[in-house]
């Protein structure tokens, strides 16, 4: 007999209805609990996320990114790169070879004579009336003669011609029609090298200045220098800027630059040759590439980081030619390599690199316009089939952005003719040293000065910066550059002809 025997019609109703409500209370709770463990599910797949991101990060050094050397071993745990190791025959110190820097005998622009004096140590007689036979031994001291800051008075004399004109001479280029009193172009010149070249603060160069010449200028005089440096600098600027626009090609770089207020930063801009160098301080932006102007009127190629910047036709012309940056690929292989340690095409593609740098290079110094062909085809072809692979091996994401070695792949497949570019023109270099080197000084300035509180005084800084890199490159020795600057005739940098 079951228990449900001798219930009622309402009863055995009751009990239905009861055992309706239980069922439905738990299927809602098992609803609340499903939608729980999705709630769950989707935080840890947040979190696997933000955990593989921070490993990444943490993983990353200058030796598989774009990040500066400085930031090595910085945060607890990351790795710092490993130095190549350096051949097993080069020894420390100066290469059989190479040019010495040691004092080597010259004209000497002063000679003076050293005679013995005193009594001979072997019959007493004064020295003075012995004979003369000649020099026995001569040595050469190369120095520097004594900073002392002398003061010249500069007098402009009148005359009165016999028709009555007067007429007063004009003051010399390095004094000043407008005041008495006036520091002179040498010293002017120490202060800017010191500012621009060395980036020593502004009351240091005046300490400096105190120490070596005994002069005292103020820090407000030597801050101000920089402007009036800056301002002699127009025409030159404009034919460095026609220059760079006439060269076949020329590299662009963009670094971060702390100025102005706290929080705020801004980004130096460089165009770069081996013979012309122009600065521009902005944001990193394309509006503020296209506000430099400096992109419309080249005509070549241009070598750059693959910035998105540089991929617009509102900053460069479509029918400019590009080379990405090899080096900058090379390092990113590095990061694909560790994150898939199990894969080959990593290596693969950066040997055939490699190579083909190398190969570069010999064709380039031999006066070869491009990397022979019996050298270069097996090694694109290397470079070809790995590509393949590692795009067959990791399959792109349906959404969203891919991983990074996906999009490496990408560009290596995409963009294989501005990868390899300078396999066929050897004019053209296949990384963007050049423009890295020329902005390298600024981050010393940085690291330095912590932060720079004038837009103004920074943009003078570059102009200068920019014109005593041109000057060196052109074998000009940058402390005569600056002083015929404040002596009122500046160094005009020669315009090649148009391509």
């Amino acid at each position: 007999m079951s228990g449900f025997d001798g219930l009622s019609r309402q009863q055995l109703a009751a009990i239905c209805y009861a055992q309706a409500d239980l069922l439905g209370q738990q299927a809602r709770q098992l609803a609340e609990q499903a939608e729980q463990l999705a709630q769950v599910r989707d935080e840890l797949t947040q979190v696997r996320g933000e955990v593989a991101r921070l490993r990444r990060r943490l993983s990353r050094n200058s030796g598989n990114s774009s990040m500066p050397p400085s930031s090595d071993g910085v945060l607890p745990g990351q790795p710092v790169p490993k130095p190549k190791p350096k051949p097993a025959s080069r020894r420390r110190g100066r290469q059989p070879g190479a040019p010495g820097s040691a004092l080597s005998w010259t004209t000497p622009d002063r000679i003076v004579d050293h005679r013995p004096g005193g009594a001979c140590a072997g019959c007493g007689r004064d020295l003075a009336t012995a004979a003369d036979t000649g020099v026995a031994r001569a040595c050469q001291v190369t120095d520097v003669p004594l900073l002392t800051t002398t003061v010249t008075e500069h007098r402009m004399h009148a005359v009165v011609c016999g028709c009555a004109r007067r007429a007063v001479a004009d003051p010399p280029a390095e004094a000043a029609a407008d005041a008495a009193c006036v520091y002179g172009p040498n010293l002017r010149t120490l202060a800017v090298y010191l500012l621009v070249v060395h980036a020593v603060p502004v009351e240091r160069v005046g300490q400096i200045i105190t120490d070596v010449t005994g002069a005292r200028p103020s820090a407000g005089f030597v801050h101000s220098l920089l402007a009036r440096t800056a301002a002699r600098l127009g025409r030159a600027g404009q034919a460095i800027r026609t220059a760079i626009a006439r060269c076949p090609v020329v590299h662009f770089d963009e670094t971060p630059l702390r100025v102005g207020p706290a929080g705020v930063r801004r980004y130096v801009w460089v165009a770069a040759t081996s013979r012309y160098t122009l600065f521009h301080l902005g944001a990193r932006s394309i509006a503020a590439f296209t506000a430099w102007g400096i992109g419309r009127h080249l005509s070549g190629t241009v070598v750059h980081d693959n910035y998105c910047v540089y991929d617009s036709p509102d900053a460069l012309p479509a029918t400019l030619t590009h080379q990405l940056c090899v080096a900058h690929l090379l390092r990113h292989l590095t990061d694909a390599a560790e994150q898939h340690p199990h894969a080959t095409w990593p290596a693969t593609i950066t040997e055939a690199l490699q190579a083909l740098i190398h190969a570069h290079h010999l064709a380039r110094d031999a006066n070869q316009p491009t990397i022979p062909t019996d050298i270069a085809a097996p090694l694109l072809a290397a470079y070809t089939q790995a590509v393949t692979a590692g795009l067959s091996e990791l399959p792109r994401h349906p959404a969203g952005r891919q991983p990074p070695a996906r999009a490496l792949l990408e560009l290596l497949d995409e963009c294989a003719d501005d990868v390899l570019r300078f396999t066929t023109d050897t004019r053209i270099p296949p990384t963007n040293n050049q423009a890295e080197r020329d902005l390298r000084p600024h981050k010393t300035q940085q690291k330095i000065s912590g932060r720079l509180t004038s837009e103004t005084t920074t943009g003078h800084r570059l102009t200068i910066r920019g014109y005593l890199s041109t000057a060196t490159k052109h074998s000009r020795n940058a402390m005569t550059t600056l002083r015929e600057v404040h002596l009122g005739r500046p160094w005009i940098p020669p315009i090649p002809a148009r391509p």
